[in-house]
């Protein structure tokens, strides 16, 4: 505990800026990616920076990618490649709700 806590006096919070998603959130609910890293910090915790890169690889590729979702959209750039590839031979018909044009609908 500091002789003098500056940072309540002044009314300013420096662990916010440290730490993403631990913050406060609105409705004090956990934000999307709280749980990797928690998990990252926890893994880093006190082991210093240069074996923490190496140790703690993982919990910090689950965070990095929660917080970018890299691998996410390099999949579905994959899978619209494929569908428009197929739609080009002609393996592959989207049906009319996902081409914009409306269904015929019975009565």
């Amino acid at each position: 505990m500091p002789f003098v806590d500056v940072q309540s006096r002044l009314g300013i919070n420096l662990d916010r800026w440290l730490l993403l998603q631990s913050g406060p959130q609105p409705n004090n609910r956990p934000a999307r990616c709280h749980a990797f890293e928690k998990e990252w910090i926890e893994c880093s915790h006190g082991i210093g920076q240069t074996r923490a890169k190496q140790e703690c690889k993982l919990e910090f590729e689950d965070f990095y990618e929660c917080m970018h979702r890299q691998k996410t959209h390099q999949r579905l750039y994959a899978i619209r490649q494929q569908r428009a590839k197929m739609i080009k031979e002609g393996t592959y018909t989207p049906p009319p709700c996902h081409t914009g044009e409306k269904a015929d609908q019975a009565p």
